[in-house]
């Protein structure tokens, strides 16, 4: 059972960008868990290309921050943080 062993911790992420609907270029700022900024990322294209059906070309990502739990908007995002807590590895 090696994959008990290792447990990474979740952080959270503050991805800031821009993607393109029909013809403008809009700003977002998306709070992410992830394990790593490459996830974050990750997460963010798929969120973002399932909910406005944009491929990968039509979101460009200007910066990507770790934050702490005080900094979360969403309360969305410390619930599933919570959940993460409460999992015994």
């Amino acid at each position: 059972m090696g994959f008990l062993r290792n447990h990474v911790q979740v952080r959270v992420y503050r991805v800031i960008g821009r993607m393109r609907i029909k013809m403008q270029w809009q700003k977002f700022v998306i709070e992410v868990p992830a394990t790593k900024p490459s996830e974050a990322i990750e997460k963010v294209y798929s969120d973002l290309g399932s909910r406005h059906k944009l491929k990968r070309n039509l979101i460009r990502i200007e910066s990507i921050k770790e934050i702490s739990r005080d900094e979360v908007r969403r309360r969305e995002v410390l619930q599933l943080l919570s959940l993460e807590s409460l999992i015994k590895w």
